[in-house]
């Protein structure tokens, strides 16, 4: 084998254990073509070339590469040397296996480095050239949201992003996330921070010793609403009641461990502690009012002097359509008088609407039930069947308008139906009568109930400007209350005078029921002393009363929530 062969056969056996070995000059030694056996040299042959590789190594601070370093001789057989390694940087340990010889270099330092092996005898000298790099070091770690408030009982996702000097954000650096007060907030590894109570916490994310932080303020859930219950009472001069006050949030779940401010909108009738109980000062109305963050409930109390009977005045209008025994059930849990506003036995008030309808439900209360002819009554002719069914509990046979008085109170029961021929005016027998009764009545308290309502926001029918016929004279008179139907729905309004305008101090309350089980109608624009419309729901008003004063409340239908309630007092 030539010599050029035997250099190319030993240099391919040191690339088949990965090593690269650079040869350079060795073409220029031979070109003979006579072959020569491969031979061991001794220790003392002669070194023509001594070959480090790999030649170019890149490494990262801490890693390490194994060089190779083998001799040759003047012919291409390896040599039998000693070597000798040194480093410019870094650290090499050393090893010898037979004509071979290892370095295994390690730098814990950044930059290029020159590895050297030097062959004995010889002092043959190759090289080979070694890259550490280092990552760019942490300078600044961002935390995002820098500030957030967060509910108690909810999370919060923050972000740290490492950064070099630049502000170049880094990526795959190990990030290590606490909170200076984890009984407000704790953190995850992840930094998703957990809302414990309520307070201040410092979340820090940690990179490389650098530091970013964000300021976390958990609050409470706010409050968006507070009930107060009951929702209207009543007391006795010199007694005391007790309400209660429930801070809730916009889901309506009750929040615990607010603090609630009580007040009275008139000391001089009724008082409230800090605990929300109510003493009775002086017969009157005062609404009772509980706060809690800006969030407001409030309740209306009635003072009474304590003498009297507390009597129960229920019903409504638009009533049998013969569906009308869920409001009916109401009636069988609810004593005291029963009214009607008209508009009893659907659809011609006629005997066997009566019969089939009415008396089947309505009907078990007839004999404690005071009723009021509405215009279904009369499309049979002079409401005959109105007049014979209910007998003297509808007052004089034919004219469809009597009172009577319920405890503290004076009950007037009239009949609107101007479209039937039925005088309403002052010069009509029913307005002379009405006038002379007012006038001969000794009690304060006056509530008046007949069918068309004399307003209503109602779209099926609306405002009945006629019923100011009824309303002045009553007005005049300082009543309380008037109850209508005709449009069905309920509608309660604040204190009226006869022209519409608010009066809170001699106006009359007025409630339209036409909730008793006729088909529902619907609201157009709301009139401006509307106070509470519902056009869903069946159900009964019902009226306590007492001397002085009353509340009400609007009992639905089983299977209905709707409910209205409050109070007042008389004029």
């Amino acid at each position: 084998m030539t010599f050029k062969h035997k250099l190319a056969h030993r240099l391919a056996l040191l690339r088949d254990r990965r090593v690269v070995v650079a040869v350079a000059g060795l073409a220029l030694l031979w070109f003979a073509s006579c072959e020569k056996p491969v031979s061991v040299t001794e220790p003392n042959s002669s070194v023509a070339q001594l070959v480090v590789s790999p030649k170019v190594v890149s490494l990262q601070e801490n890693q390490s590469q194994d060089f190779t370093a083998v001799g040759f001789t003047t012919t291409g057989d390896t040599a039998q040397i000693g070597v000798t390694w040194s480093v410019t940087g870094g650290t090499i340990d050393t090893s010898s296996s037979g004509k071979r010889h290892y370095g295994h270099y390690k730098n814990a330092s950044c930059g290029n480095f020159q590895v050297a092996a030097t062959s004995h005898p010889g002092l043959k000298t190759d090289t080979a050239t070694v890259a550490v790099t280092c990552p760019v070091p942490v300078a600044t770690v961002s935390v995002a949201p820098p500030t957030a408030t967060v509910q108690v009982g909810q999370t919060l996702q923050l972000s740290a992003t490492p950064q070099d000097a630049n502000g170049t954000p880094l990526s795959g650096r190990t990030i290590a996330w606490s909170s200076d007060n984890a009984t407000v907030a704790a953190v995850s590894a992840s930094g998703l921070v957990t809302a414990k109570v309520a307070g201040p916490a410092t979340i820090t994310a940690t990179s490389e010793g650098q530091s970013g932080t964000s300021s976390v303020t958990v609050t409470n859930v706010p409050v968006a609403s507070v009930s107060v219950s009951p929702a209207s009472a009543s007391v006795s001069v010199s007694q005391t009641t007790q309400l209660t006050a429930t801070p809730k949030d916009a889901n309506g779940t009750p929040l615990t461990g607010r603090t609630i401010g009580w007040v009275s909108s008139n000391t001089g009738v009724a008082t409230v502690n800090g605990s929300g109980l109510v003493t009775g000062v002086t017969v009157g109305s005062a609404t009772i009012s509980a706060t809690s963050e800006g969030k407001s409930g409030s309740a209306t109390v009635i003072v009474t002097s304590g003498s009297g009977t507390t009597v129960t005045l229920v019903g409504a209008g638009d009533i049998a359509d013969c569906d009308a025994e869920p409001t009916a059930a109401l009636l069988d849990t609810i004593p005291g008088t029963v009214f009607t506003a008209g508009d009893n036995a659907y659809p011609d008030g006629s005997a066997a609407n009566y019969a089939q309808c009415y008396d089947p439900s309505w009907g078990r209360h007839k004999t404690r039930t005071r009723p009021a002819p509405g215009n279904h009554e009369y499309h049979t002719s002079g409401a005959a069947t109105y007049y014979n069914y209910f007998g003297a509990n509808a007052g004089p046979s034919g004219l469809g308008y009597y009172s009577y008085d319920l405890g503290a109170w004076h009950i007037i029961s009239l009949n609107s139906q101007v479209d039937y021929g039925v005088g309403i005016d002052a010069t009509s027998a029913q307005g002379q009568w009405l006038r002379a009764d007012l006038a001969a009545s000794t009690k304060r308290c006056i509530l008046a109930y007949w069918h068309y309502p004399r307003f209503s926001s109602g779209a099926n029918h609306g405002s009945d400007a006629d019923m100011d016929a009824f309303w002045a004279p009553l007005y005049q008179a300082g009543a309380t209350i008037v109850i209508s139907a005709h449009d069905h729905e309920y509608e309660r309004f604040a204190p009226q005078a006869p022209d519409g305008t608010a009066d809170p101090v001699r106006g009359i309350r007025e409630f339209v029921v036409g909730t008793g089980g006729a088909s529902l109608y619907s609201f157009a624009t709301p009139l401006p002393n509307s106070e509470v419309r519902n056009a869903t729901t069946h159900g009964v008003l019902k009226l306590t009363l007492s001397d002085g004063s009353y509340t009400w409340q609007f009992v639905p239908i089983a299977g209905d929530s709707f409910t209205d309630s409050g109070g007042g007092t008389c004029h």
